[in-house]
């Protein structure tokens, strides 16, 4: 019984019936209303308009044929407007009305349509239908409104966290160096050393992964093109991974690259991205003592040039079934294996996407379980006429001792990274809060001040404004060394006065090369 209340109450609903005929507006009020719903009226389209954006019905019972405008323009209006688009417009018309009529109606936006005369069962059925269809269609868009706001939410969480996570990563990145000034007492201390750096590799790559996947769901990552020299970035990112350890399963990685120059036009970072997901993929599904291959090589599909790159491992392999599956967001080809051999089951997501943003295409092709993998990336290739000169144009970096001033709460991060400086020769001062800092800053003047945007007091946004708007801060060469790494969060760094924006943790040559180069001449010149 209960449950035939509810679907009761869930067909009840307000109905506009709009009709300039005085008898047939009272015969369609009445079979209606005997039925338990509300009925309003209207007699023209100038008023029916009038109620429709009073009133919000549910549904409009319209006849075609009104004193000033028809129905036709009448239903135009109601769906053009935001408001009231979804009002369901159910037309009628006398019989003479022809098929074309009808079809017209409903191109214009109408949600049925009936002929008269017809029967009350007929009406009471057909705007019964139209009150559910509304009724889903509230439900679906305060379903799409949670779901948008509890996205919102989700995506503040991980920028916290990834903030929060960015702070202790960066302290303990910078501290690896200090670690490793002197030679390792035994090989207990040089594995120690070695796990560290490891792990705090693949900790901050996870914490970029969890910001980036969200991102790519919303479409919210933005590409900086320019001429990409693919051998020389593969080159890289294959030594990059030998040197910082981040293959420990004594795995065999060989790269062939060609002869010829290889350019395309691309995003540096996002490049290496994709490369560094794919290589940590293999590694993660091949055994000890395995192979992974990178190549590299020009390629043409009807007529147009392309770069090749394949990336091949002789481990676990991938099963026919899981192959369509493979890029999808959180997809694993095996859970069992994916939870011992780690990873969040995100990083060829990023892979597919970030390919796709170049104009590229990438490929996953495998035999079966336990005959290996190859994935293969697809890049347009860039005219080397576009190129230039810029690589052979870059000046000598002047080294010399800098000021630096660090503006961080943490503890433990402002100690690291002021020892680390220190050890490279640089003169270092710092500030636990940010008012602490201005005051600081303005007292030293250093060649370089790296402020953390999440400070106590007021923010590294404020710092910096505060700076600014002094006459002695006009010229300082200010960096945002933060764990707020998103795009939006950049744009907001520099407009609010920031020079530079790094994401911690931040890589210790890239702060190095940072701190070696200075501030560009213009910025230089005001110091």
């Amino acid at each position: 019984m209960q449950g035939n209340i509810g679907r009761a109450r869930e067909h009840v609903g307000k109905i506009l019936n709009v009709n300039d005929n005085e008898a047939a507006r009272y015969l369609g009020t009445t079979m209606l209303r005997r039925v338990g719903l509300e009925v309003i009226e209207a007699s023209s389209g100038m008023g029916a308009l009038e109620m429709v954006h009073r009133e919000l019905p549910d549904v409009v019972v319209l006849d075609v044929k009104l004193p000033d405008i028809d129905g036709f323009e009448v239903c135009r209006r109601i769906k053009a407007s935001p408001r009231t688009a979804g009002v369901k417009i159910l037309h009628t018309s006398a019989t003479f009305v022809s098929l074309d009529k009808k079809v017209q109606g409903l191109d214009i936006g109408a949600d049925g349509y009936l002929t008269q005369p017809f029967e009350a069962t007929e009406l009471v059925a057909t705007v019964r239908s139209l009150l559910r269809l509304a009724q889903a269609e509230r439900e679906l868009r305060a379903r799409a409104d949670r779901l948008a706001e509890a996205d919102r939410r989700k995506d503040e969480f991980l920028a916290m966290l990834a903030h929060e996570l960015r702070n202790p990563l960066a302290a303990i990145t910078a501290s690896l160096p200090m670690l490793e000034q002197r030679d390792a007492v035994n090989q207990g201390e040089r594995r120690a050393r070695e796990v560290l750096r490891r792990q705090t590799v693949h900790l901050a790559r996870l914490v970029d992964d969890l910001l980036d996947v969200s991102r790519v769901t919303q479409g919210k990552i933005e590409l900086r093109l320019e001429p990409v020299d693919l051998k020389s970035l593969l080159a890289r990112v294959v030594l990059t991974t030998r040197e910082r350890g981040t293959n420990p399963r004594g795995q065999t990685l060989a790269l062939a690259l060609p002869d010829t120059p290889i350019q395309v036009r691309g995003d540096v970072t996002r490049l290496e991205q994709v490369f560094t997901n794919l290589l940590d993929n293999a590694s993660k599904y091949t055994d000890v003592g395995g192979h992974i291959r990178v190549s590299l090589e020009p390629a043409f599909v009807d007529g147009v040039p392309f770069a090749r790159i394949k990336v091949r491992d002789d481990g676990i392999g991938i099963a026919a079934d899981a192959l369509p599956m493979i890029f999808g967001l959180f997809a694993q080809a095996s859970v069992t294996l994916a939870r011992s051999r780690g990873g969040l089951g995100i990083g060829l997501t990023l892979v597919r996407t970030l390919v796709e943003l170049h104009d590229g295409e990438v490929e996953a092709r495998s035999d079966g379980i336990g005959y290996g993998a190859e994935f293969e990336v697809r890049l347009p290739l860039l005219d080397l006429a576009e190129t230039g000169e810029r690589a052979s144009q870059r000046g000598l970096v002047e080294l010399r001792r800098r000021r630096i001033c660090i503006v961080e709460d943490n503890v433990d991060a402002q100690q690291a990274l002021g020892d680390l400086c220190e050890m490279w020769g640089h003169e270092v001062h710092a500030a636990s809060d940010g008012i602490a800092g201005v005051g600081k800053v303005l007292e030293l003047l250093p060649d370089v001040t790296l402020i953390d945007i999440g400070l106590p007091g007021i923010d590294g946004f404020e710092v910096v404004r505060r700076l600014r708007a002094d006459p002695r801060g006009k010229g300082l060469w200010l960096v945002a060394l933060t764990g707020y790494g998103s795009p939006e969060q950049r744009t907001t760094a520099l407009a609010a006065g920031f020079d530079v924006h790094l994401v911690k943790p931040v890589e210790v040559h890239k702060l190095q090369e940072l701190l070696d180069a200075g501030p560009p001449p213009a910025r230089a010149s005001r110091i």
